[in-house]
């Protein structure tokens, strides 16, 4: 099942997620309509609080096609050497910007069936792992950049969201005066 996708300024995507109590059969479903929320998006990650979920889990796909889910994950190495690379959120769609962050990362989490593993990553699945880890304490890739790009992106948000209220409530009025015309004629013509 696609599952919508909470944007920046909505409260739980600046939450410190909570860790899964059980991997059981529900946290399975909850990692593959993850997934498929993932892809029909466009994305190579998607962490929990993403989808209104504050609890420690995410799923990624890298260059390398595999599905990865991590529960309960700790980042316990990363390298000293960096690099840059220019980063997008599904939850900040259409805003990108450059970030450092280290090239190496070990991580150990629990997987779908529940089973503990651990990790090297380096490159693209190094970076992806950082960003959806970072989700689960409530940072946004954004966080690591530039303040004033930070700060801009944020208000453009909520513009946004703003503007998407208001559109709502616009719709809602005009069907409740379609409706109201509607019993109007249904009471004039039962007369």
């Amino acid at each position: 099942m696609i599952l919508d996708i909470t944007k920046l300024g909505e409260d739980v995507l600046r939450q410190v997620a909570v860790p899964v109590p059980e991997v059981n059969d529900e946290i399975r479903q909850l990692a593959e309509d993850m997934f498929e929320t993932m892809i029909d998006a466009n994305g190579v990650g998607l962490a929990a609080p993403q989808i209104g979920k504050s609890i420690r889990m995410f799923v990624l796909i890298a260059d390398d096609d595999v599905k990865r889910v991590f529960i309960n994950p700790q980042i316990i190495k990363t390298s000293e050497e960096v690099c840059d690379y220019d980063e997008g959120c599904l939850s900040i769609p259409q805003v990108y910007e450059t970030i450092s962050r280290p090239a190496k990362v070990t991580v150990q989490a629990l997987n779908e069936k529940g089973k503990p593993f651990t990790l090297e990553a380096e490159g693209f699945l190094a970076r992806i792992i950082q960003h959806e880890y970072d989700h689960l304490d409530g940072i946004l890739y954004i966080d690591r950049g530039d303040k004033a790009f930070a700060e801009k992106t944020a208000e453009q948000f909520r513009k946004r969201a703003e503007r998407a209220l208001e559109k709502e409530k616009a719709r809602e009025a005009k069907a409740r005066k379609i409706a109201a015309k509607i019993a109007a004629k249904e009471a004039k013509k039962n007369k």
